[in-house]
């Protein structure tokens, strides 16, 4: 197959100066595409600012032959998202690929969490991303052409314990998605999300020696495909995990319909109702929430005229 390259492409990626995101930028960038490298440079948690990690990053990639800008504006504020974009129409004059990866964590119990901390972890992963979405999008529905990648997680599918905040936030990359996906299709852009998983600094304080490989390089490839022109996907879920690739969807049970329900003949049903040996999935391009209503009212026509409803 011939090597999918980004000659002509400008990608913003934001926190790109570690880890996932550092990958995705290198790996980019050695196959043609111009990059702005987004970090502030914060620790773990959110404190602190550095621009050291993002300048590094940009110094590999120039250093490799390839062209890369850095910037350490804050995503989590509308007008730090918009200078991320502005930095790529300022350097190389187009934005064609974002990739939100910046995240942070704040571990607590639900139960105990701070106010400051449920916030902090949404201001960057949640509305940092639907800040730097909708700048980029207004970029490239002019243009007619775009590629979103936003860094969800199976922490947003499943939750996970001390980390409530980091599952709300990724659960809500999921919405996030699927609309850009939606409201772009028209004008040539594709939305998709990366569940990834891969030891870094994202999980200290873990015990990853029982782990199978798990470097970004692992996942970075995947991205790379879902940020480039060929890629057909549009409003779906990619697991990359110890070398593991897969798509995640959402699915219904085929359901149970009554013309009237009662609590108790909720609990009688309740056993076919959650039965998933016959289920249905809806994708959420191009139309996935009127085929599920599409279903949901032929269940009840269907069932209103077995019954001899008027």
């Amino acid at each position: 197959m011939e090597e999918l390259r980004f000659d002509g492409r400008v990608a913003a990626i934001t926190g790109a100066g570690r880890g996932l995101g550092r990958a995705y930028a290198e790996l980019l960038a050695a196959r043609g595409a111009k990059v702005v490298v987004n970090d502030p440079g914060v620790g773990l948690a959110g404190d602190g600012t550095d621009p050291g990690p993002a300048e590094e990053v940009v110094r590999a990639i120039r250093a490799a032959g390839g062209e890369a800008v850095a910037n350490t504006d804050s995503i989590a504020t509308p007008a730090g998202a918009k200078a991320v974009v502005e930095a790529a129409l300022d350097h190389f004059g187009r934005i064609d690929v974002l990739i939100h990866n910046a995240g942070i964590v704040r571990r607590a119990p639900l139960a105990e969490m701070s106010d400051a901390d449920f916030e902090a972890v949404l201001d960057v992963h949640l509305r940092g991303g639907f800040y730097t979405v909708r700048e980029a999008l207004r970029q490239m529905v002019r243009a007619r052409y775009g590629r979103i990648v936003l860094a969800g997680s199976i922490n947003g599918l499943y939750g996970n314990r001390l980390v409530g905040n980091y599952s709300i936030a990724k659960a809500g990359l999921i919405g996030l998605c699927n609309t850009a996906a939606l409201e772009g299709a028209e004008y040539g852009i594709a939305a998709n999300l990366i569940l990834p998983g891969a030891v870094t600094r994202m999980a200290e304080g873990l015990d990853t020696s029982r782990y199978p490989p798990m470097d970004p390089e692992l996942v970075a490839p995947v991205v790379a495909w879902l940020a480039h022109e060929r890629c057909t996907a549009n409003g779906e879920m990619f697991i990359a995990i110890a070398g593991r690739v897969a798509r995640a969807f959402v699915a219904e049970t085929e359901g149970v319909w009554r013309a009237a329900w009662t609590p108790e003949a909720v609990a009688q049903a309740a056993d076919a109702i959650r039965d998933t040996s016959r289920f249905v999935i809806f994708a959420p391009v191009p139309s996935g929430h009127l085929d599920h209503l599409r279903y949901s009212f032929e269940m009840a026509a269907r069932g209103r005229a077995g019954a001899g409803a008027p």
